[in-house]
């Protein structure tokens, strides 16, 4: 069976068990990093020398990192759905995978998540955060102009760019920040949040991280 390694409100961690749930995936779910630990232990780093989550075992398979699992597991088990075998039809998945790691993970996350939410408000370094704030403001903009005309960011059917921006948008949403008006950007939202596996694996109360910069 799947066996997946993570804390259920971590970031990264939700991607991988969206698409699982998407995929109805039988799998057993491993509490590990926070305040469940585990991360340095022998057994642990065997699987991933970085030390970090989410870690999938997957018969002799150990995997890491977020968008490799994702990669994996839709080749592997959703050819149908999320895996086309038409190398042109995949390659703009791929790269909005990319840019949501690279330009709205690092900006939202780090830079607003990290930097605003997780940090107290006197260690904060305000200008960094405005700064963050903005940048997400813009890439916001930028998918409510890509949305204006589908449904998802593929086109009419989910796939695994939505899952890696989309799973940005419970944070982003419920934050006390300023936020730019884009409708499409909410339309979306609103029908991410009538799937079950979004309910079930993003839609995670995160108000324990609160003013907490450790793991």
């Amino acid at each position: 069976m799947l066996k997946v390694w993570g804390r259920r409100n971590s970031y990264n961690v939700q991607k991988v068990m969206w698409l699982i749930g998407e995929l109805d995936l039988p799998h057993e779910h491993i509490d590990a990093g926070g305040d469940f630990g585990g991360l340095d232990s022998p057994e642990f780093l065997a699987m991933n020398p970085y030390g970090r989550v989410p870690v999938i075992r997957d018969g002799a398979l150990a995997l890491w990192e977020s968008q490799a699992i994702l990669r994996y597991l839709a080749a592997s088990y959703g050819r149908e759905r999320f895996w086309p075998d038409d190398p042109r039809r995949g390659a703009p998945t791929d790269a909005w995978m990319d840019w949501s790691q690279t330009a709205l993970q690092e900006d939202f996350l780090e830079g607003v998540f990290w930097g605003f939410y997780r940090t107290p408000p006197h260690r904060r370094d305000q200008a960094a955060v405005t700064g963050s704030i903005e940048r997400c403001a813009g890439h916001m903009r930028l998918l409510d102009r890509l949305l204006a005309d589908r449904d998802f960011i593929g086109g009419r059917d989910l796939g695994l760019a939505d899952l890696c921006a989309g799973v940005a948008l419970y944070r982003y949403f419920h934050l006390e920040i300023e936020r730019p008006d884009v409708p499409h950007v909410t339309a979306w939202y609103d029908r991410l949040q009538a799937r079950p596996a979004y309910r079930a694996h993003v839609m995670i109360p995160f108000d324990d991280l609160k003013g907490r910069l450790r793991n």
